[in-house]
């Protein structure tokens, strides 16, 4: 299984998506496109695409021209039926490539904040995973209408559009279910004058935020991961066996 990933920005890593990957033993290929790496025009020759988040909004092509390329692979992996993860930045090119509007600085959210599953989502085969609701980083001032055919799966008071899926297994997901509080800490370090600006209180607090929310949010997850790792189709007809990946892991 071939698993195409594409970075925005520096230090954004696949953290528990990246778990769950390597629990089924997937092939990870790297692309660091805000470095230049080429964004591939098709999906031929992968099984799943990952676009994690950055900095730059979803329109931003004048300074990252490799933009409108991005959003097309994404459709292309959509519609070819092959499972699609879109992170924060990477939700926001998923919906652009389906055709709904980005809509910036409309909905600033930042730290652990709770995400309610909605009725399609608790019958969706990810994010039934968690449950009813789950708390779960967030990082973002953007989001995006809903584009037509998508099936609205997850939302809050401050993001109506958490997450969504297009046809059969393409995710947009507005939080960062990847951040485990490992991610978070090491988003600390690297991201200090840029977080007191976001939260002046936020590192100082740090560690009762994390013995309040990290666990369950690291939990949900992992869990979030396991499950879309388990929609990923091989083109050559195999499926992953969760049940057996997971057995492998805790056994």
């Amino acid at each position: 299984m071939r698993v195409l990933v594409v970075e925005n920005m520096a230090k954004t890593e696949l953290g528990q998506v990246g778990s769950a990957l390597r629990e089924a033993k997937a092939e990870i290929e790297i692309r660091r496109a805000y470095l230049g790496d080429a964004v591939p025009e098709t999906p031929d020759g992968y099984d799943a695409l990952v676009v994690l988040g950055g900095e730059q909004s979803a329109l931003d092509d004048a300074a990252f021209p490799y933009l409108p390329t991005l959003a097309a692979l994404m459709r292309a992996f959509g519609d070819s039926g092959c499972s699609v993860l879109g992170i924060c930045l990477g939700s926001q090119l998923l919906a652009r490539a389906y055709g709904a509007k980005n809509l910036l600085g409309a909905a600033r959210e930042f730290g652990w904040c709770q995400v309610h599953v909605r009725g399609e989502g608790a019958v969706d085969p990810v994010l039934a995973s968690v449950g009813e609701s789950f708390p779960i980083f967030q990082w973002h001032g953007d989001t995006f209408t809903l584009p037509e055919g998508a099936v609205h799966l997850a939302e809050n008071a401050v993001t109506v559009h958490q997450a969504f899926r297009m046809g059969r297994a393409a995710y947009g997901t507005q939080f960062h279910f990847e951040a485990d509080t490992h991610l978070v800490e090491d988003w600390n370090r690297t991201f200090p004058d840029t977080i007191n600006r976001l939260d002046p209180t936020w590192l100082a607090r740090y560690r009762e935020h994390a013995a309040r929310h990290g666990r369950e949010a690291d939990a949900a997850g992992l869990a979030l991961a396991r499950a879309w790792v388990a929609t990923i189709s091989r083109r050559d007809g195999m499926a992953i066996n969760a049940e057996a990946v997971l057995e492998e892991v805790d056994g």
